[in-house]
C-alpha cells in the first residue's frame, strides 16, 4: 500500500494551500494558538478545506513527528470550480447531468456512487465542505479509479451552490423515500441536478426546499429505503435511458 501523503507542521501546510495544492483535510490540536494557527484556519476557509480540531493525544497517536500542532491530507484529485464547470459544459453543447451529495459521509458508498457517476454520463459531482466523506485509498479503491475521470467540486456553502445551479436553468431533484413521484414518472431529458443525502437523515431541509421536484424508487417488500449508492445507481440509469443513452 502507498504511503499517505501526510503534511506535518502548521507552516508546511499554509505553504502546501498557498501553492495550490488540493488538501483533503486538516486535523488541528484543539489547544494551540497563536497567529500562525489563525492564519492556517483562513488559509482553510480561503481554500474551502475542511478542518478538525482534536486533542493534543489524537495527533501524538496519529504521527511521531513533530506536527507543531497540526496534520494535513493532501487529496488524491484535483478539485474543480463549479461555476467554471457549469459555464464549460453550456459552451460545449452537452445538456448537463449534475450529482450532488448531501451528507454521503460512508467512503465505501461515496466510491461506488462515483463509479455509477462516471459509467452513466455524470458531467460533475458536487460534495460539501463539512459532511461529506473522504476522498481517500479506499474511495478510490471501490469508485474502481472513476474518481480520477469524474469532476468534483467541494463547496463550502451548499445551499448556495444549490441555488446558483437553479439560477443557471438546472432542474433541480431530490431523491428522496418520502415523495410522491416515481422516477420513471418525472422527466429527466433536460439539464439537471440529482441530489442525494445520506443514511441517516437523507437530503436536508435547506437543501429540500431548493428542489424543483423530489422523487423515490419504488420498491416492494419489508425494507423501505435503499443503500444511497445503489438508489443513485437507478437513479442514473433511468435519467440516462430517458436521455437515449447508449449503453
Amino acid at each position: 500500500m502507498a504511503k499517505k501523503p501526510y503534511i506535518y507542521g502548521i507552516r508546511a501546510i499554509i505553504e502546501a494551500i498557498s501553492s495550490g495544492q488540493d488538501i483533503e483535510k486538516i486535523w488541528i490540536d484543539k489547544t494551540t494558538s497563536g497567529s500562525l494557527i489563525s492564519e492556517l484556519r483562513q488559509a482553510a476557509i480561503t481554500a474551502s478545506v475542511p478542518v478538525q480540531y482534536v486533542p493534543s493525544s489524537a495527533l501524538n497517536k496519529f504521527a511521531n513527528k513533530n506536527h507543531q500542532g497540526a496534520i494535513a491530507i493532501s487529496s488524491p484529485i484535483i478539485y474543480v470550480d463549479y461555476k467554471e464547470m457549469i459555464t464549460r459544459l453550456f459552451e460545449s453543447g452537452e445538456n448537463p447531468l449534475i450529482l450532488i451529495l448531501d451528507g454521503v459521509t460512508d467512503v465505501r458508498n461515496f466510491g461506488a456512487i462515483a463509479r455509477n457517476a462516471v459509467c452513466l454520463g455524470v458531467h460533475l459531482l458536487i460534495i460539501p465542505t463539512r459532511g461529506s466523506a473522504i476522498i481517500n485509498e479506499d474511495a478510490i479503491k471501490t469508485s474502481a479509479g472513476a474518481l480520477f475521470q469524474l469532476p468534483v467540486s467541494r463547496v463550502t456553502q451548499l445551499a448556495e451552490c444549490v441555488m446558483y445551479i437553479k439560477e443557471c436553468g438546472l432542474k433541480i431533484i431530490a431523491g428522496t423515500e418520502k415523495a410522491t413521484v416515481s422516477i420513471s414518472d418525472e422527466e429527466l431529458d433536460g439539464p439537471l441536478a440529482f441530489v442525494l443525502g445520506g443514511e441517516e437523515s437523507g437530503v436536508s431541509k435547506p437543501i429540500m426546499q431548493l428542489a424543483n421536484a423530489t422523487v423515490k424508487i419504488p420498491i416492494s417488500g419489508a425494507i423501505d429505503s435503499l443503500n444511497v449508492s445503489v438508489a443513485t445507481g437507478i437513479l442514473l440509469y433511468e435519467t440516462a435511458r430517458q436521455r437515449g443513452f447508449k449503453f
